[in-house]
Formats: C-alpha cells, sequence, structure tokens
C-alpha cells in the first residue's frame, strides 16, 4: 500500500506541477476529487485483491475505502491549512499556487488515504 500512496502524491503533485489542475474555477477541486477517488478505489482493490475476497468483499472493500477517504478529506484539509497558513502569501492555497500547493495536495491526498486505510482496517476487524 506504501506504493500506492507514494505513486498517488506524485500523480497529484505532477498535476499541479503541469497546471491541470484549474486555480481559479470548479475543475481544480473537481480534478482533486478526481485523484482522490481513483487512488482510493486502487486502495480498495488493493486489499480485496490481498485478502483474496470474493465478490461481495471486493464491492464492500470498495465502498467501505471510499467511505473512508470522503470522510477523512474534509478532516486533512483542516489539518492543512494551520500547518501552512504561515506560508501562504493569500487567502487560500491556489492563491499561493507553488510549494505550498503542491504540499498542501500531498497531505491531503496522504490523509485521505489514511482514513481509506483505517476504514478497511476497522472493517477487517470486524470479519
Amino acid at each position: 500500500m506504501k506504493y500506492i500512496l507514494a505513486i498517488s502524491i506524485v500523480g497529484i503533485v505532477l498535476l499541479q506541477l503541469s497546471g491541470a489542475i484549474p486555480l481559479s474555477s470548479v475543475g481544480g477541486p473537481m480534478t482533486i476529487a478526481a485523484a482522490v477517488f481513483l487512488a482510493t478505489l486502487a486502495v480498495g482493490i488493493h486489499e480485496s485483491w490481498t485478502h483474496k475476497r470474493g465478490a461481495p468483499g471486493w464491492i464492500l472493500s470498495v465502498v467501505v475505502a471510499l467511505i473512508g477517504a470522503f470522510l477523512a478529506a474534509p478532516l486533512a484539509g483542516f489539518v492543512m491549512v494551520p500547518l501552512l497558513s504561515p506560508f501562504m502569501n493569500g487567502t487560500s492555497f491556489a492563491s499561493a499556487g507553488g510549494p505550498v500547493l503542491a504540499i498542501a495536495l500531498a497531505g491531503q491526498m496522504a490523509l485521505s488515504l489514511l482514513g481509506a486505510w483505517a476504514a478497511l482496517w476497522l472493517v477487517s476487524r470486524w470479519r
């Protein structure tokens, strides 16, 4: 799973550095959400594959991973803002841009995937 985390962080930072994440429209948050969604989907699939789950287990693992990640994503935002606010020039990460935005995106991705893994761990304890 550490490979999924590393690839996801590198992917979202490359999206930001290439300019594929628009900074002034709804497309930016949608692009970030799509990247988190794909990484979370990979986490759910990886958990199902490594634990040799049946079809219902695959569905449950993917759904639980998605729920965990999208519950953790807003909390990740609440963590990143106080940590990086001393380094921001403007009122948002998008206006700050550059390394501050890249670090915020990497932290957001890491904490969201941590939420997915935590949810899968919790459900796995009940099985």
